[in-house]
This record gives structure tokens, C-alpha cells and sequence, in this order.
């Protein structure tokens, strides 16, 4: 049946970088995973925000401090997210659509990855680290002042090329 797919690819999730995980519970951060590489959140109609509360919301029908959700409260929170996601149709309708979005979906670990680069990445467009002529070429906000920023491209000082240190002299003294 839809159920016993959409129960394969929620145990799939349930596990999903979480060993203690039985598969038969799903955590926050895995139940927005799976809204996510489903499909079902599609940042207009159901949004981050939204698959949040709706967790949260079903998570409290089953003990004040749990932390995950049973596949039956899935169900509950699937169905409310479905009257989002397929406005016009049944809660009962939405679910069947919203378990053929799960239906032999496995979670992506291309945003793995991603997560993990997402510092170097910081750094490297962190402008207020920049130094020499590159300071040059951002306001404070880090905004990029495009030509203004590189209008002393052709200098012709007699400098070696990519001689690090011209102009810094004078500036220096002058300031």
C-alpha cells in the first residue's frame, strides 16, 4: 500500500545519521529532511517554518518532552501539511500525494557535504578578513564596490608586477 512505501522511506530518514535511531521515531532534524528531499516542503506553500510547527505540534499529542515522532503522529502531521501543499484537495487526498512524493525516495547526502564546506566558504567571503588592494574593492558591509574598487588597474609605477607592497608606503605616511 501508499502507507507501507511512505513507512519505508520514513524508517529510511528515521535512521538517517542518527544511530540510536530503532527507524521507528524521527526526529526534528531528520522529519524536516525528509519534507525537504521529498518534496513536500517546497519553500512556497509549506515552508521551514511550517514543517516545524507542525512537529512540534504533533510531538506535544505524545509527551511533553519528547524529542521525535511516531509514524502515526507522521501521518497527523503529513495530513495537516498536505492541506497546505495540495490546498485544494481532501486531507485524506493530500496524504495520498504526499506519500507519492515519499514513495522510494532515499535521504539525499548531497547536503552532507555541503554543510561541512559551508565554513570554508564563510571565510572566504567574510570581507572584513580582507587585506591589500581586495580591502579596497568592499564597503564595510561587504558589499562589492564593482570598478570603483579596481580603478587603478593598469599601473604602470614601474613596480614589478604583483609587487605586493606598492603604493602602501605612501599611504601609510600620508594617512
Amino acid at each position: 500500500t501508499m502507507a507501507s512505501e511512505a513507512e519505508k522511506t520514513f524508517k529510511k530518514f528515521a535512521v538517517f545519521g542518527d544511530s540510536s535511531s530503532s527507524g521507528t521515531e524521527i526526529n526534528n532534524k531528520n522529519f524536516s529532511k525528509l519534507c525537504k528531499d521529498c518534496g513536500i516542503m517546497d519553500g512556497k506553500m509549506v515552508t521551514s517554518t511550517d514543517v516545524d510547527i507542525v512537529f512540534n505540534k504533533v510531538k506535544l499529542t505524545r509527551a511533553k518532552n519528547a524529542r521525535t515522532i511516531t509514524f502515526q503522529q507522521f501521518t497527523e502531521a503529513m495530513k495537516e501539511l498536505a492541506q497546505k501543499r495540495f490546498k485544494e484537495k481532501s486531507p485524506d487526498e493530500g496524504l495520498q500525494d504526499i506519500y507519492k512524493l515519499m514513495e522510494g525516495k532515499d535521504p539525499a547526502t548531497t547536503g552532507v557535504t555541503k554543510a561541512t564546506t559551508v565554513g570554508a566558504v564563510d571565510r572566504l567571503t567574510d570581507t572584513s578578513k580582507y587585506t591589500g588592494s581586495h580591502k579596497e574593492r568592499f564597503d564595510e558591509s561587504g558589499k562589492g564596490k564593482g570598478i570603483a574598487g579596481r580603478e587603478e588597474t593598469t599601473d604602470n609605477s614601474g613596480y614589478v608586477s604583483g609587487y605586493k607592497g606598492a603604493g602602501t608606503y605612501d599611504k601609510k605616511n600620508s594617512a
